[in-house]
């Protein structure tokens, strides 16, 4: 049954997103996981504490944002199998669309590319800022690009394809608390000393949930691209995270480009190393390439999804 649920949270998903008017009056459920997170966060990550302690409330924190997630999603999936029987899973499948970020993560990374093809360099900077966390103010053409396009490579896994892997392990249960955990690694697996402790069990669990699913987001992105695989096999494990660098590292090898590099945050330089060994003159050609490697990529991922669903 997962199957044709998946198949329908793409389309839904492709579709409509989530809509801004929707947005504006209910919120999204991401932000209430991060509610809850931050109250959890204001109470229990103290200070005065031990690391033990910090690190034992994390714990505790990951679990309860987990449990809420799972246990919501276990919960309307049940009402709607008792109120709808066997025309449950088209609920169920409208419940798993806000879980993907296809729609969204098009529409963020699309005026970044607009504005760079109107050589609108503030605004680019100002759209590339929302969805970075670097500092883009001296950032030029190439770095705009270069950063958006990284974004996107990586956001293939935690916001397409780790979110439709639980959804098939776990039905709609498992995919909400997969993005529990991603909102928590979001905001709390940090390792400045605010977070070090607290947001161990946050950044761990992410590591763990997105381990399968990034190898395959690094798969699908070669697939889609025709191409990728020795960069990706190569350079995936030059990135500091145990996962993002397999979709960057593929996205790298199909567009012959070297992403990340040396990158400011706060003011400071932190001096990564370059993922790939093509150009470095990075332009919105480019950007539009990597858009063009995601929609075939996206597309792919319907057809996988629909196919398993008719064979099953």
């Amino acid at each position: 049954m997962a199957e044709p649920i998946a198949a329908l949270a793409i389309i839904v998903d492709i579709a409509i997103g989530w809509p801004a008017a929707l947005y504006a009056k209910v919120g999204h459920p991401v932000g209430g996981f991060a509610r809850l997170i931050g109250w959890a966060e204001t109470r229990w990550n103290r200070a005065v504490s031990s690391s033990a302690t910090r690190r034992a409330a994390g714990v505790l924190t990951i679990a309860l944002v987990i449990a809420v997630a799972a246990g919501g999603a276990w919960l309307l999936a049940e009402l709607a199998q008792i109120a709808l029987g066997h025309a449950a899973w088209i609920a169920i499948g409208l419940m798993a669309a806000p879980g993907l970020a296809i729609r969204s993560l098009y529409d963020h990374v699309v005026p970044i590319a607009r504005a760079l093809q109107g050589a609108d360099l503030e605004t680019a900077r100002a759209r590339v800022a929302m969805i970075v966390g670097r500092d883009v103010a001296t950032l030029d053409e190439a770095g705009v690009a270069r950063a958006a396009i990284e974004s996107l490579a990586e956001s293939v896994c935690d916001g397409v394809v780790a979110p439709l892997f639980w959804l098939l392990v776990a039905g709609v249960p498992g995919l909400w608390a997969y993005k529990a955990i991603n909102t928590a690694d979001s905001l709390i697996g940090h390792r400045e000393d605010r977070w070090r402790a607290f947001g161990w069990a946050a950044a761990r669990t992410d590591d763990i949930a997105n381990l399968i699913p990034a190898r395959i987001s690094g798969a699908l992105l070669c697939i889609a691209a025709g191409g990728g695989w020795r960069t990706m096999l190569r350079d995936a494990s030059k990135h500091a995270s145990p996962n993002a660098g397999w979709p960057e590292a593929a996205m790298a090898g199909a567009l012959d480009l070297r992403l990340a590099g040396p990158i400011a945050y706060d003011g400071l330089v932190a001096d990564k190393p370059y993922i790939g060994d093509g150009r470095v003159d990075v332009s919105v050609v480019d950007l539009n390439d990597a858009l063009g490697i995601y929609r075939r990529a996206c597309i792919l991922l319907l057809f996988i999804a629909g196919a398993i669903a008719w064979l099953l």
